[in-house]
This record gives structure tokens, sequence and C-alpha cells, in this order.
């Protein structure tokens, strides 16, 4: 590549996005490593020489080095959470009283802190986040990573090289803020419908209403019954989730779910379920009302509730390889899943992370 040519594609790396940044500078490590003359091309990049001292001669053995498949994730772990954090502290400023006349001071656990001009309070990217407090930042991205897989607790705590109960914790800080993103508003065709998953209690080991069950187990009783747990997902044409725990299958429950969401600007597509039914009435919402099993009817082929069926048939097929799944964990999970088909399958670590701090797919398109 001559200079003309060098300076054009410098002037084009501002213009990347993140995930590109990272897949060009993995690409560069790769280069780089794979290239055997180090008296040319000097110690890899990123490597602070001062730090580590003088290169190896080649009557020495080199010194151990982080393999190309885990300098990027070196990169993600400290870098890219700082890089993060900049991007909500541009966006919310202080995250004690909102101003945004904030200025750096200093470093701290690897994280820049910053300064209110404001309330003169200091404070990190991280804080007021469920992701504050927590250390090991170099093995968030793995940690993603496991989320973005589904993997057992035990297969992520392997992964990251960290204890079961790490591994735990660290799952459930990372859900805290995607349980709550949410879209504000459906548009256009929205389809409703409630599911039902086993309840649980799961990592409880006192004080149980009934005998445990192994490995979620099955229900005492055929159909439904007070041991399942009724779950209220609505989704437009453009794929857009809202889900949310219902106390009670009823429907002041449903209108606490997705009022607001779903207005009269909407037409709602619904089976024949009372309390469904009687919340988009009380709304006046637009109600087209299909029997079982949902089928479009030929006059009207746009609605249907089939792709609010498909949603329940992905959701359960993915938690089971969790073996039930805890009642009071359960938003976590929906949130979890409602992020992953959000992000789509194109997902990288840091969009994850990225939501763990607040800033989920549906925050993102919300204006601040």
């Amino acid at each position: 590549m001559d200079v003309a040519e060098f300076d054009v594609w410098l002037s084009g790396i501002a213009a990347l996005t993140l995930p590109q940044r990272c897949r060009a500078w993995q690409t560069l490590a790769l280069a780089e490593a794979s290239d055997c003359d180090d008296s040319d091309t000097g110690p890899p990049w990123g490597v602070d020489v001062a730090r580590i001292g003088p290169v190896a001669t080649l009557d020495q053995p080199p010194a151990a080095t982080p393999s190309p498949e885990a300098r990027p994730l070196n990169r993600l772990g400290s870098d890219v959470v700082a890089e993060l954090g900049q991007r909500r502290v541009d966006s919310i400023g202080c995250p004690h009283c909102d101003c945004r006349d904030v200025v750096q001071w200093g470093k701290a656990s690897a994280l820049p802190r910053y300064r209110c001009k404001g309330c003169q309070r200091t404070f990190n990217a991280l804080t007021k986040t469920p992701l504050a407090g927590l250390r090991m930042k170099d093995k968030w991205p793995a940690q993603a990573e496991a989320m973005i897989d589904g993997v057992s607790i035990a297969k992520a705590a392997k992964r990251c090289d960290v204890d079961y109960t790490t591994a735990f914790r660290w799952r459930h800080r990372f859900l805290m803020s995607l349980a709550g993103d949410k879209p504000e508003a459906l548009s256009g065709i929205v389809e409703g419908d409630e599911t039902f998953i086993l309840e649980s209690f799961k990592g409880k080991r006192s004080g149980l209403p009934r005998k445990a069950r192994k490995r979620g187990g099955k229900s005492a009783k055929r159909g439904i019954s007070a041991e399942q747990i009724p779950v209220i997902v609505a989704r437009d044409r453009h794929g857009a989730t809202t889900d949310a725990v219902l106390p009670k299958l009823n429907r002041v429950s449903i209108t606490a779910a997705l009022g607001g969401i779903i207005t009269s600007a909407n037409e709602f597509c619904c089976d024949g379920g009372t309390a469904i039914v009687a919340f988009a009435r009380r709304a006046g919402i637009p109600t087209h009302i299909l029997p079982m099993p949902g089928k479009p009817n030929p006059k009207a082929p746009d609605f249907h509730i089939n792709n609010v069926n498909a949603y329940h048939s992905r959701l359960k097929e993915w938690l089971r390889p969790f073996h039930g799944v805890a009642t009071k964990n359960l938003p976590n999970y929906l949130g979890w899943r409602r992020t992953l088909e959000a992000l789509g399958q194109k997902v990288m670590p840091e969009d994850f992370i990225f939501g763990a701090i607040g800033f989920g797919p549906y925050q993102q398109s919300t204006p601040l």
C-alpha cells in the first residue's frame, strides 16, 4: 500500500463503528502475530516495551505472550469497558445530578474517574449501574459471550476461570438492567398472547410449599394450574417485544404490563382469552380475536398471532437447557431472551455489556 492509499485508509477509521473497530484491531493483531520477522515489525501492537524490558535474543526462550485469540478479549475487558462507560457519561452526564458538565478526575480500578462541576461529586462510568463494584473486568467479555451462547453457570464459570458463585452473581448483575429494557410503545399490528411457565423454587433450601422437583421436573397436574406462572408477551411486526410475569391472569395485571405500550393507534390481535380481551376493550384498542389456534382468516390474512406463538416456542426451547428457572429470577431470563432477539445473530460481547450498564437495544432506540 502506497502513502496516499494508507492516508485514505487512516482517514476512514473515525467513521468505523465500535464492532468494526474491534474486528479491524483483531485482523491487525492476527496479521502481526503471523509475521515471523520480529526485527522488522518490532514487538506486538499494544505491548509496552519499557514495561516488559528488551525483546528476548535468539539464545533465550521468548517470554510467554497471550495467544492472538486472547488479545482482542483483553482489549474488550479493559479498554472497551472504559470506552462504553465514556459513552454512558457522554449520554447522561453525572449519575448523581444529571449535570452534563463533568471533567476527568484521575483513574481507579482500570476505569477513568470523573468529577461533576455541578454537585462536586466524583464517580466512574459504572456508578449507579448493576456492574458497579464488580472486579475482573478483563473477564467480562467471556461472561458476555457465555450469555450470548446461553450456556449454564458451570460452563460460564469455566470459560471465565471464576468460581461458580461469581459466575452466578455476574449473570444476574448483567441481567438487572436488561430485565427492564422494553419498548415504550409498539407500532402497527400487535400480537398478544399469554404463555405459562412452571413455577420453580430453584435455589431455595428450606420452607418449600411442596416436595422438591429434580432438574425442573413436571407439574403434578396436567394443563393450567396454580403451578403454572402466566407470562404475557406482546410483539409487533417489526420484532419489538415486551413481556411480563403476571401475578395473576386477569385484566388488571395485563393492564399493568401492557397499558400505554399498546394503544388505540394499534391493531391488536389476540385469542379469545377473557382477561386479554377485557384489557383491549377497556383500553379502546381495535381488537381482532382469532379462534384457536390463532390462524388468520382468509378474508384478513394480516391478522394472526403466529409471530407471538413462535416467540413462545423459541423462549421455551431456549429455557429448556436450564432445567427450570427460579420464578423469582424469571423476569431476568425474559429480559435476557428479549435482548438476544432484539440484537440479532450479529450480537457482540460489547453490545451485551453496554446493555448491562443501562443501554440495552430498546434504551438505545429511545432519544435521551
